[in-house]
């Protein structure tokens, strides 16, 4: 019965996995529907930082901001990643980072140099691995993201482009669709073109105070901010999903396998008894 005690202790393996992937996926449910909560209260305040972006960039034209100028040319380029900080998400980082990675090699091969801003542990490992150049990074942003954590890995990056040491900076992250699909984007944060504000409805005049300038700057900045922090939200929550999902399905798959395991066990346990029963049978023949 050798055979049968391993196929035991295998079955006890295997259903003590699969009571922790049922907890995990019962813990991710609850906080996929907190960052769903988070990430739908931030996109109305997005969408409306965007409008009134759109109506300044054209409301005071005798100011442009360098937000809003395209270079003549795009020597270095600035990519912040959005990441998880922890793993066991099925395909969502590795997904996220494969599309980071074939921008970075299509803009090596224009000449171009490159500094990344990796937000989520898996993102700075997987950078510092491959030797990509790492500008500035945040890890350990925890279940609820804040705008406060975020801005001054923000900032690096916004002043070196300011600084003319980066032309453009873009920005990589899941974009949640739904509880089973959440899609890798790459969108171009600066400079800001007129895609990326939407078109004004209309023109709205404005008194600003203290002048325009000072507003503009002030706007543009937390415009940037609310980008990268909307990102964060949208990826947290696709993170929360694919979770939930891929430890489901490693509950089912031991759940299969438990029960593979258990026919097999019978098989052998059934062999054994009927080889005792043929021995003891022999035995009492001979003795007769």
């Amino acid at each position: 019965m050798a055979g049968s005690k391993e196929i035991r202790t295998k079955i006890k393996s295997v259903e003590n996995t699969r009571k922790i992937t049922r907890a995990m996926e019962m813990v991710a449910a609850a906080k996929m529907r907190k960052a769903q909560e988070r990430m739908r209260a931030a996109r109305p305040y997005a969408e409306k930082i965007r409008n009134v972006a759109a109506h300044l960039s054209r409301a005071n034209p005798e100011y442009k901001h360098s937000f809003l100028e395209k270079r003549e040319t795009t020597q270095n380029i600035g990519l912040v990643v959005v990441t998880s900080d922890k793993g066991l998400c099925g395909g969502l980082n590795t997904n996220v980072l494969r599309l980071a990675v074939s921008r970075m090699k299509a803009w090596e091969g224009e000449g171009k140099g490159i500094v990344v801003c990796p937000i989520g542990n898996k993102g700075l490992g997987f950078m510092s691995r491959i030797g990509a150049k790492v500008k500035s990074n945040l890890t350990g942003i925890g279940d609820t993201p804040h705008v406060e954590k975020l801005i001054g890995v923000v900032k690096v990056m916004l002043d070196a482009y300011a600084a003319g040491e980066i032309d453009a900076i873009y920005l990589s992250y899941n974009h949640f669709i739904n509880t089973m699909k959440q899609e890798p984007r790459m969108e171009q944060l600066l400079p800001l073109s007129g895609e990326q504000l939407g078109t004004a409805e209309g023109s709205w005049d404005y008194i600003y105070e203290p002048d325009a300038k000072q507003v503009i700057d002030e706007l543009l900045v937390r415009y940037i901010e609310s980008l990268i922090y909307q990102a964060v939200v949208e990826n947290m929550a696709s993170e929360q999903s694919a979770r939930m999902v891929a430890m489901k399905a490693a509950s089912d798959n031991a759940k299969n396998v438990i029960g593979e395991l258990k026919l097999v066990y019978n098989k052998a346990r059934q062999a054994a008894i009927t080889r005792e029963i043929s021995e003891i049978v022999g035995g009492a023949a001979a003795v007769g």
